[in-house]
């Protein structure tokens, strides 16, 4: 395990979460020159990239939660961290932080970092 993730759990229909991965210091190191990230993956489905983050702090987002998720990073903790509002019962997953060593975006080739955590969302 590379990373702990937290902050997961179980919120009605527009609510917020926030979630925050505290990586080893090589696991940060290695990835945070260039590309990091949440991905999900709820039971049955594909993984999908949620948040991604370049090192001069830009940010890209999927149509599905863009405007309602903000991805962020605290270098000086080896931290990353998912803002997520206005939460829908399709947002239920679990959610991995993960770094990327080509092309930054949800769609990079990412890897985990840790066990993720869960988010369930209830109508």
């Amino acid at each position: 395990v590379h990373a702990v993730e937290s902050g997961g759990g179980s919120v009605q229909a527009g609510g917020s979460l926030r979630l925050s991965c505290t990586a080893s210091a090589d696991t940060y190191n290695t990835y945070s020159g260039r590309c990091m990230g949440w991905v999900r993956q709820a039971p049955g489905n594909k993984r999908e990239g949620v948040a991604s983050i370049r090192s001069n702090g830009s940010t890209r987002y999927p149509d599905s939660v863009k405007g309602r998720f903000t991805i962020s990073r605290d270098d000086s903790v080896n931290t990353l961290y998912l803002e997520m509002n206005s939460l829908k019962p399709e947002d239920t997953a679990t959610y991995y932080c993960a770094g990327a060593v080509g092309y930054c975006d949800p769609q990079a080739d990412f890897e985990y970092w840790g066990q993720g955590t869960q988010v369930t969302v209830s109508s």
